[in-house]
């Protein structure tokens, strides 16, 4: 921590202590009850005791009853938001929770976009919450569907939950406007097209049971020539007669693909020009 002895001065014993105290118990993002328990307050005046440091730049409002440090060389910057990868850890607060979607894209080196919202999948549903600039969007996701998850060091010191790489291209299939939509998908497996564990994306498939996902798995992996015809073949089998779209993004249109049961929303031709830029 990089306070001086004369900022400790002109914070006060007590807000010195708890700031003090908070950076060695690794508590940049803290709640009321840290306040509490650290300065031995009522409610009420750790309350007020937590408003004046904020009034003074010393910690900033996330949401009720949760607040960041901002670090003492930002002065008065009221808009730090810390990493909000640990933000978003921090407002779940002990619940079931991973990083998905688009989020997981651009930490996994699937995106060339930077993402301005970071997506949570939880089991129960929740509100949108926007902190200090950031945007939190809540994905629902089953508890029989908490797999292929791992942990990434968001800082030196902290982790957060989120899906392994294969996890992340089957989230992203189910529900493709939680991550720009198809295309960006299908660019995102193309780029880390040598890491993906082929076998690993087809059980996950079969495990999340959903038709759309795997058609769309076995599409994608076929045009880009990806897997093995005994892949695809697992893949293939079970298929309904229904048809879904590529991207249920977009409008139904296009043609039908009778072998994968889709309709091509998206030209096979755009999909291989990824391949190509």
């Amino acid at each position: 921590m990089s306070m001086n002895s004369t900022s400790f001065k002109t914070l006060g014993p007590q807000a010195a202590r708890l700031v003090t105290t908070l950076h060695e118990r690794g508590r940049t993002v803290f709640r009321l009850e840290d306040v509490r328990d650290i300065a031995g307050l009522s409610e009420p005046s750790a309350r007020s005791f937590v408003r004046k440091l904020v009034d003074r730049g010393v910690a900033a409002r996330l949401k009720s009853g949760l607040y960041i440090l901002v670090p003492y060389e930002l002065g008065r910057e009221r808009q730090y938001s810390g990493n909000p990868l640990i933000v978003a850890r921090e407002i779940m607060h002990g619940e079931d929770y991973y990083l998905s979607h688009a989020t997981a894209m651009e930490i996994h080196g699937m995106t060339t976009q930077p993402q301005l919202v970071i997506m949570v999948s939880t089991p129960k549903p929740r509100r949108p919450v926007t902190a200090l600039g950031v945007g939190f969007r809540f994905v629902r996701c089953r508890h029989k569907h908490f797999f292929g998850l791992t942990e990434h060091w968001a800082t030196k010191q902290e982790k957060v939950r989120m899906s392994d790489l294969e996890r992340t291209i089957i989230d992203g299939l189910k529900q493709p406007q939680y991550c720009g939509g198809l295309t960006e998908v299908a660019k995102g497996l193309w780029m880390r097209r040598q890491d993906v564990n082929i076998d690993r994306l087809v059980q996950y498939a079969k495990r999340i049971g959903v038709g759309a996902v795997e058609r769309r798995l076995g599409f994608l992996l076929e045009t880009y020539q990806m897997a093995a015809t005994a892949d695809l073949d697992r893949l293939r089998t079970g298929l309904t007669a229904t048809y879904v779209r590529l991207d249920p993004v977009l409008p139904a249109e296009g043609k039908r693909l009778r072998r994968w049961r889709l309709q091509l929303n998206i030209a096979p031709e755009e999909l291989r020009a990824i391949v190509r830029t």
